[in-house]
């Protein structure tokens, strides 16, 4: 049996981010899913806008951007009292940092809707053996220095599957922007968590600050706290907010952004119009030229003397 249609829903509710602004991100998004994330990791999924979360339908997962999430490491994916996904994503001014984070959150959220998937892998400490990594497709590489565009949108860089691989190998795709060029490599601004089966310890390789990636325990997680990425998400969640790697310089080399791109989209528009002026009878154009509606008027029908 094929997977189910997966379905996200993007919300707004600050004022910061306007129905408009969503709608844009949310057709970006879909993209990202339909043309590269989805064949990638084998998944299938829509991207839709509603206005209120009262708008949204009960299957749907919910993406929602929020001025206040009501506590640091909140952003991210959790569980709701169904156990089904949600995400909260902080509103920004600059929409390269709230579209970055929700293209962050759905592309792990269609990974690994419930935050516990482990895949087995070689530690990058060199004293462990085999332990078993969290799958959080797009942490390694978060940083904006190595998100891309669609639409002009910014959009979060993710691994692939052979993130996982044992050795690296040519002519091999790690992340989508290739970005990530070897098996199990954090980039500056980005992170990676795992297991040690031995100690039932959790650690972290992380490139938050500093001139190379540092390793930190965690200690052990508890299942009762709730998955295992959300629990990870607060105690990473400041360490990433500090973060200084993140320059305007690196983001505006990702590609052209909504405003230039937006250009060729009016141009398009104003073709369109007048394709569709086109179609109309030829008094319909005489009346759009004059701005005077061209009222066919009945026959004189003369009366008997």
């Amino acid at each position: 049996m094929a997977d189910l249609l997966k379905h996200v829903a993007l919300v707004s509710e600050s004022s910061k981010v306007t129905l408009d602004a969503l709608t844009i991100v949310a057709a970006a998004l879909q993209k990202q899913v339909s043309r590269d994330f989805g064949p990638i990791w084998s998944v299938d999924a829509t991207v839709n806008v509603f206005p209120r979360l009262e708008d949204v339908p009960v299957d749907y997962w919910r993406i929602m951007i929020m001025d206040n999430i009501q506590q640091q490491g909140a952003s991210g994916v959790h569980m709701d009292d169904q156990g089904q996904p949600f995400a909260l994503v902080t509103a920004d001014d600059d929409r390269d940092v709230w579209s970055l984070t929700t293209s962050h959150e759905c592309l792990e959220m269609l990974a690994d809707p419930f935050g516990n998937r482990l895949v087995a892998g070689d530690s990058p400490k060199s004293d462990q053996g085999r332990v078993q990594i969290l799958v959080e497709v797009a942490d390694p590489s978060e940083d904006k220095s190595f998100g891309y565009r669609v639409n002009g949108v910014l959009v979060s860089d993710f691994y692939t599957p052979h993130f996982f691989d044992p050795i690296a190998a040519d002519n091999v795709q790690y992340s989508f922007t290739g970005a990530i060029t070897e098996p199990r490599q954090v980039l500056n601004g980005g992170y990676m968590s795992w297991v040690d089966s031995e100690t039932n310890e959790w650690w972290q390789e992380t490139w938050l600050g500093g001139d190379s990636p540092t390793f930190r325990s965690l200690g052990q997680l508890s299942s009762s706290a709730g998955s295992l990425r959300s629990q990870i998400d607060k105690l990473t969640s400041e360490l990433v907010q500090q973060s200084s790697s993140i320059t305007r310089k690196s983001v505006m080399a990702a590609g052209h952004t909504v405003s230039v791109t937006s250009k060729g989209s009016a141009a398009r528009a104003q073709a369109l119009r007048q394709c569709i002026q086109k179609l109309a009878p030829k008094t319909n154009q005489a009346a759009a030229v004059t701005g005077k509606p061209n009222v066919r008027r009945a026959p004189r029908v003369k009366k008997d003397d």
